[in-house]
């Protein structure tokens, strides 16, 4: 105890080197976002021409909201991790808040028969987004007070579950099942690797994933987009054209693409070429050269994530690993979906690709996530370097008093 002690005084001391930020990190994102406006540029020129009269008004838009992520980014890696882990619960209320309040009537945005949004002026914010990134900071600071009782006790275990059904029973009601499933696999993947037992995990995990299967049976949306999955060409003028569009888009790409800007396709075939589907108009546009581009800078930002979340767990701040852990299983879990959804390997769901689709709310909460794991890996070498990182060193401290 007096060792830690001790070691808390040296990083209250300080030093003036400062130490440098993840740069593998930092120039992954970038890539993706440049790529990713590049893409929603070329996939809505022609779009946006014909019904609103302006080419370039998505990617202006969304090099507006790249802007305001940047912001908000910047602003949220100056909060102290110990500031942010102390608001878990107030944020995790207001997710809640926000869920039910788009379900009101009035107050919710309906498109496409779905109430995702709340209209809040200048723009809609989907709530799903904000609420993801909420509950991800809440658990992380309730497995790192709990962590013992999640391990060992099967209430810790129960606990996060219980909040997960009811935010879960909320996204289902607007409805929201994609975002549905991300949330639960997120919150199944960090207590995973917060220990708890593997046959409590494996119990909860199979019956979610017979209560998912069941819901999804018995609507039949839902059920009419499985069927469209499993054989969309049966239907490919109706049910299925979406998925075939896109197919046809990638397969169109071959081996380098027809060229940026060339895509078929985005050309009123493919719906949703600029958000949901931007990927398939990628790969027709850059081929398999940029799909795997894409999918190694999305694997590059995963094992950031994970690396970064190990060099926490070395200095003992358990709720900067938990959320880097959760952060690294959201961007690699959307990705994978959607660019499963568009390759036709998973069922349709509307969720963005990370950093990349059109879209204000998912760019800014993203830019938002990545911030807290530059912070996260900020406070990390400020303790290995020893040096004050505004909060690390009080949270050691106190640590070592208790």
């Amino acid at each position: 105890m007096a060792a830690v002690a001790q070691q808390a005084r040296r990083i209250e001391a300080g030093s003036s080197r400062m130490p440098r930020v993840d740069y593998w990190l930092l120039f992954t994102v970038l890539a993706l976002a440049l790529l990713g406006l590049v893409m929603v540029s070329s996939a809505s020129i022609t779009f946006a021409d014909r019904e609103i009269g302006r080419p370039f008004y998505y990617a202006i838009r969304q090099a507006i909201y790249l802007g305001c992520g940047v912001v908000a980014g910047m602003l949220l890696f100056k909060l102290r991790l110990i500031d942010l882990e102390r608001i878990g619960m107030p944020l995790l209320l207001s997710a809640f808040a926000m869920l039910v309040l788009v379900l009101l009537p009035g107050v919710g945005v309906e498109v496409n028969g779905a109430s995702r949004w709340i209209n809040v002026g200048l723009f809609n914010v989907q709530v799903s987004e904000l609420a993801k990134l909420f509950f991800i900071i809440y658990l992380a600071s309730y497995l790192a007070r709990h962590g013992e009782e999640v391990r060992t006790q099967i209430s810790g275990f129960l606990k996060p579950i219980g909040l997960l059904v009811i935010a879960a029973v909320l996204l289902l009601w607007e409805p929201d099942f994609g975002a549905t499933v991300v949330l639960a696999a997120i919150v199944m993947g960090m207590i995973f690797m917060a220990g708890v037992k593997l046959f409590q995990f494996g119990g909860v995990l199979g019956l979610g994933a017979l209560l998912m299967a069941g819901m999804a049976v018995s609507s039949p949306y839902r059920m009419k987009r499985l069927t469209t999955f499993i054989d969309p060409w049966a239907d490919p003028f109706d049910s299925g054209f979406q998925l075939t569009q896109s197919l046809i888009a990638i397969g169109r790409g071959e081996w380098f693409g027809v060229g940026l800007g060339a895509s078929i396709q985005k050309l009123f075939y493919l719906p949703e070429a600029h958000t949901d589907f931007v990927f398939a108009v990628l790969a027709e546009e850059l081929g398999l050269l940029g799909v795997c581009t894409i999918i190694v800078l999305y694997a590059v930002l995963v094992w950031r994530a994970f690396v970064i979340a190990a060099q926490a767990v070395k200095a003992e701040n358990f709720f900067a690993s938990y959320l880097a852990y959760g952060i690294g299983i959201w961007f690699g879990l959307q990705s994978f979906i959607n660019i499963g959804v568009n390759m036709g390997l998973l069922p349709t769901k509307g969720l963005t690709l990370p950093l990349m689709s059109y879209g204000g709310s998912s760019m800014v909460v993203m830019c938002a996530a990545i911030a807290l794991l530059l912070r996260i890996d900020y406070e990390t070498r400020c303790t290995a370097a020893g040096m004050s990182a505004s909060g690390v060193a009080t949270a050691t401290l106190r640590r070592a008093k208790t």
